[in-house]
């Protein structure tokens, strides 16, 4: 079983974004995902609550949580979306960034936006790593 940890500052958007599509497509015996942020928000931003509705995913129940380095040290990969110097270092983790505008504020189009380009870059992890269903 591979953990994959989505990072981002508030953990109210961009990594609550990854962290459900990843669940939502990958088998579950294979590859889990959790999310985090340095700076965690008091709630998943509505905005983005309501573009994951659009698309039969319900963030509403959805608490931000702190990364530490412990959190961190349970995943085999990294995603860092906007955390830069703040996110932990933990050996033996792969990171990657992906650098991804925060939708918190946006207009709904744009916020659409940055969830389809959150759902297609974490299918193609999914897909690179053979954790389909």
């Amino acid at each position: 079983m591979r953990t994959v940890l989505f990072a981002c500052v508030h953990n109210a958007g961009r990594s609550q974004i990854a962290a459900a599509f990843f669940d939502a497509i990958a088998d579950p015996a294979k590859a889990r995902a959790i999310s985090a942020g340095t700076e965690p928000g008091p709630s998943v931003h509505p905005e983005v609550v309501a573009a994951m509705g659009e698309v039969g995913i319900d963030l509403g129940s959805g608490r931000p949580r702190l990364l530490t380095p412990e959190l961190a040290s349970q995943a085999q990969i990294l995603v860092t979306m906007g955390c830069g110097d703040a996110c932990p270092v933990v050996p033996g983790t792969r990171v990657l960034d992906w650098p991804l505008e925060d939708p918190k504020g946006r207009p709904m189009a744009r916020v659409r936006e940055i969830r389809d380009e959150i759902r297609e870059r974490v299918a193609k992890l999914v897909d690179q790593h053979g954790w389909s269903r």
